[in-house]
């Protein structure tokens, strides 16, 4: 099976306006994103997602478009459908752009599995479980409105929820959803490496105090030795986010002591070898992992519940994962993503398991491609 096709098509969906995400990195108001089509001479298309929010990543649909068209493509059209050997010629094909490669990446074990007829995960030894825990993550906002978007949440189905912080009166925030939870619902703190030492230490301790369930990436994201520090003061896990970017990033993390989880993305990671790789370091360190977001579409999602449902150590009962995307977007560009309200289950379908609805594609198409 060779490859004889290789597109990528600009889209931006906007996200509901009551459901933004406003964070210490800025807010997340629509996704400019990119979805990858890679044809073969059998009929097969693999699909791939460049989830990439400039802020964040630094990659968006453009750079995307252009480094696929013009350095990935020319370099794997007419070559054999061969995941991990692929892999290494597109990472050798341009520097950087780990959220492209990542799309690429995923469009070709998307094709190795529908050839095979299978899903990604019963070719990686799973499911390993029938289903994973979710949690719904409120934005920055005033402490009234955050409360009213936890009820929202946990009207949903939620059982389980994030705060974002770092961003004004962390502690009024927090307090109001810790009293809209209740009890019995977990509510964990994301500072997205917004506070300092002194901030993360003062205003994270009084959170821990008022019932965090945990702290995710409480300062900036090379700042490991502060982490370690805060691991030991905190009393509940240190999640690390921004700082678990590449497999390098994660061994530097784990021999830092200076996180209780990793978060895992599949585009930070630059695919879903990689992200695989990670989450078996994790493991091998004895410590947990979860899934991150920085709110996929449903290309996306899927590769994220293929690593979730194949990979051991996830830690969902301490940290749930933030795949939860159908709840902010108003709309989707993909069918077939088993993901309701504080759950998901495995995808059915061969490869990642997802189908692009056209209409949808054709709707959220951005018509000034670069």
């Amino acid at each position: 099976m060779r490859i004889t096709s290789v597109d990528v098509t600009a889209v931006s969906i906007p996200i509901d306006p009551k459901r933004m995400i406003t964070s210490a990195r800025g807010s997340h108001a629509f996704s400019p994103f990119a979805i990858v089509e890679i044809g073969t001479d059998e009929g097969h298309v693999g699909l791939g997602e460049v989830s990439a929010t400039p802020f964040w990543s630094g990659e968006d649909s453009g750079t995307a478009t252009h480094v696929i068209r013009h350095y990935i493509a020319p370099v794997i059209l007419g070559e054999l459908v061969s995941p991990l050997h692929l892999a290494e010629t597109v990472g050798a094909a341009v520097a950087g752009h780990h959220f492209t490669k990542a799309a690429v990446e995923m469009a070709i074990w998307d094709l190795h599995g529908k050839r095979l007829g299978s899903p990604l995960y019963e070719l990686w030894g799973g499911p390993s479980r029938e289903q994973i825990r979710t949690k719904y993550s409120i934005g920055g906002t005033d402490p009234d409105s955050a409360a009213e978007t936890a009820r929202w949440a946990m009207s949903q189905g939620f059982r389980a929820l994030k705060v974002k912080v770092a961003t004004g009166d962390d502690i009024s925030r927090f307090a109001a959803v810790r009293d809209a939870a209740g009890p019995d619902v977990p509510v964990g703190v994301d500072a997205n490496g917004g506070w300092t030492r002194a901030q993360a230490e003062r205003i994270g301790c009084a959170l821990v105090e008022a019932g965090a369930a945990f702290v995710e990436q409480p300062l900036v994201s090379h700042d490991l030795d502060g982490l370690a520090r805060l691991r030991g003061r905190m009393g509940v896990p240190i999640v690390a986010d921004e700082s678990v970017g590449t497999p390098t990033e994660a061994v530097a993390v784990i021999r830092a002591g200076a996180a209780d989880l990793l978060s895992i993305y599949v585009g930070m990671a630059g695919g879903l070898a990689a992200a695989r790789q990670i989450a078996g370091l994790a493991y091998a360190a004895g410590i947990g992992w979860t899934i991150g977001s920085n709110l996929e579409l449903g290309v996306g999602m899927a590769a994220h519940l293929q690593l979730a449902f194949s990979a051991p150590g996830l830690a969902d009962d301490t940290v749930p994962c933030d795949i939860l995307s159908p709840f902010y977007y108003e709309g989707d560009i993909s069918t077939g993503i088993p993901v309701a309200a504080g759950h998901a289950t495995p995808p059915d379908g061969a490869g990642l398991g997802v189908t692009l609805d056209a209409d949808a594609m054709e709707r959220f198409r951005v018509t000034n491609e670069p």
